[in-house]
């Protein structure tokens, strides 16, 4: 890496190779995980959407979806700081609607599911807030980024080459 006067030359850590490319090696899964994706975000508020989807991909430690639904986020018009705030949304309740909160809560249920199931009052608290067909959209689209994240996880995808929109 090369300098001038006025600047300072940082070493970054090298980057990871990837497990495997999934989608090359099964494309037919692929096409139809997006067909998927695309049918789980019909009537959802793109903006919600990728909070949701940054909160599952936070929770399942998923760098590559990190990358790429903060990206989609900020170009969908959501602001940095409630993209920051996502990782502590419980004590940063204020940055959002109560019905972000539900949607952030049932995202932790389904993500989470360290009791076995996602909490009858957790449910509840989202069935107040969306219709029905909208909260079976929210539900589709938090167990889609959940399938999402575990082939990133487990294949390596390598964050920080996306650009938003890439794979609409």
């Amino acid at each position: 890496m090369t300098t001038n006067e006025n600047t300072t030359t940082v070493e970054y850590a090298p980057e990871h190779t990837a497990r495997m490319n999934w989608a090359k090696r099964a494309p037919e899964v692929y096409r139809t995980m997006v067909r998927l994706d695309a049918a789980a975000g019909q009537g959802l508020d793109p903006k919600l959407r990728e909070l949701v989807k940054i909160r599952a991909s936070q929770l399942n430690h998923c760098a590559f979806c990190l990358d790429m639904h903060t990206k989609d986020a900020l170009a969908a018009g959501e602001s940095v700081e409630r993209i920051v705030q996502l990782s502590a949304w419980e004590e940063s309740r204020h940055f959002y609607t109560e019905k972000e909160v539900a949607a952030l809560e049932l995202t932790d249920a389904v993500t989470v599911l360290t009791d076995g199931f996602v909490p009858d009052e957790v449910y509840e608290k989202a069935a107040k807030h969306f219709e029905e067909a909208e909260l079976a959209q929210l539900i589709a689209a938090i167990v889609v980024i959940n399938a999402w994240n575990r082939f990133g996880v487990t294949t390596r995808s390598v964050p920080g080459h996306y650009r938003p929109g890439q794979y609409k």
